[in-house]
């Protein structure tokens, strides 16, 4: 090999090497703290998958990666005071062999490794490439909290932060990372965590028929052995914010207010149609639903699962011919299903009625035929979130998971500020086709960062 291209970063292929791992504990522990945790009901619907935030950073202006890491395991090791379930770990209660959350301060793992490219050189269109084995290590996975911290040879940064779903969803994984953000910058916490896990069943428990369609009892052995699928592909997305409006326009078109997200929903299921194999007569789409607001007011702070998911099913002809705000229409009504009280509170319910175990949607098993689940993160903190060194060019989603029974896609705000969009997907190759056949869909690259 050339002497050029071996000292060339440029050219390089991509590769970490992992230089330490450090266990971070929280400090000034309250001993009136919980020192076990019962899962809620909405907990058991998480299925225990892994979860991945990628936070990528323009070179600090102290290019001092060591001092860099020592500030965040301070600053993780004061916010764990607040957050301790994150440094607990997870293991079965002998008595209900339900998950449980023990409080015993066993840490957070933070990995600190070294890149062989600049940040601009990373693949960021391709999550397969560069998250397994390289920006997540395949690390011991009895901390159900694990951190990476990563420099480039440009002095860029990338942190991801990969939490088991049992510790919560979205919303507490952000309210975790505004805290921590919060204090590594001297600043007060916004707001103190619920930490109880208090959604309890109703008695008796009682339930609407059709959570029996949507909703499904398993094991954790089934989730592991989902069957091998073709919805393999991680992939990211930049969708600026004219797109997100024209289609919002196209969506209001029959004279009624639509979301953008409801506007980009009729989009991706008419794509999502073209893709589907002839076999196939009917098609899903599902949306993940926050239940904070709708359960109790006083829920923002509350730190566990509190999710649920609509599921809508149509015909593949009819998501062909049909206009953008008539599929919007069709995803309004869906969504409007449960955003309310009643479906949570029976959701709660269903679960009690067929613990012990695991609950999931069947689309997630693969159970259903062609489906795609979508999930909004317009309120999860993305250029807010500084640790002291500046704010991200980008804050997105993924996952670490093998194996998918269902196509997935995230969207959350650029970093910009701009209106833009960035859309973390785990898709089957003609799904991704299909998307990138069009301009909406935009593979994301250095320059939609600014890098």
């Amino acid at each position: 090999m050339p002497i050029t291209e071996m000292e060339d970063p440029e050219c390089r292929e991509f590769q970490v090497k992992f230089t330490k791992k450090s266990i971070v504990k929280a400090i000034n522990l309250s001993p009136d703290r919980h020192h076990k945790l019962t899962l809620s009901n909405l907990d058991l619907l998480s299925g225990r998958f892994p979860v991945t935030y990628l936070y990528l950073y323009h070179k600090p202006l102290i290019n001092n990666l060591s001092s860099t890491v020592e500030s965040l395991k301070s600053s993780l090791a004061k916010t764990l005071r607040y957050y301790y379930p994150f440094a607990g770990r997870i293991s079965e209660d002998p008595d209900t062999k339900e998950p449980l959350i023990i409080c015993d301060n066993t840490g957070s793992l933070l990995v600190e490794a070294q890149a062989n490219i600049p940040l601009r050189k990373l693949d960021f269109y391709n999550l397969n490439n560069s998250l397994q084995g390289k920006l997540v290590s395949n690390s011991n996975s009895d901390f159900p909290m694990q951190v990476q911290v990563t420099n480039y040879t440009c002095g860029g940064v990338s942190i991801t932060f990969t939490f088991d779903h049992a510790l919560g969803d979205a919303s507490a994984f952000g309210q975790f990372l505004s805290a921590w953000s919060h204090v590594a910058q001297n600043m007060p916490l916004s707001c103190m965590p619920d930490l109880g896990r208090n959604l309890r069943a109703r008695h008796p428990p009682t339930y609407h028929p059709s959570l029996d369609e949507i909703f499904v009892k398993c094991t954790l052995e089934e989730i592991r052995n989902i069957p091998k699928t073709n919805i393999l592909l991680k992939r990211l997305y930049h969708v600026d914010a004219s797109s997100i409006n024209k289609l919002q326009t196209l969506a209001c078109a029959d004279g009624n207010k639509r979301t953008k997200i409801e506007a980009f929903s009729a989009y991706i299921w008419k794509i999502m149609a073209t893709s589907i194999d002839k076999s196939h007569a009917k098609c899903k789409m599902g949306w993940l639903v926050d239940g904070r607001g709708r359960l109790h007011a006083s829920m923002s702070n509350y730190i566990g699962n509190v999710l649920s998911v609509t599921i809508e099913e149509a015909g593949v002809e009819e998501i062909k011919q049909g206009s953008i705000s008539d599929i919007a229409k069709n995803v309004h009504e869906a969504i409007s299903k449960v955003t309310n009280e009643a479906h949570f509170l029976d959701l709660i319910d269903w679960i009690e009625c067929h613990k012990p175990g695991l609950m999931l949607p069947k689309v997630v098993l693969g159970r259903e035929g062609p489906a795609l689940v979508l999930s909004s993160g317009r309120r999860f903190p993305v250029a807010e979130l500084d640790f002291g060194f500046g704010s991200p060019v980008l804050g997105t989603v993924s996952s670490i998971i093998e194996k998918s029974g269902v196509g997935y896609m995230n969207q959350r705000p650029s970093a910009r500020g701009d209106g833009s969009w960035i859309i973390s997907a785990i898709l089957w190759p003609e799904l991704a086709a299909a998307l990138e056949s069009d301009s909406v869909f935009q593979p994301l690259c250095a320059s939609h960062l600014q890098i």
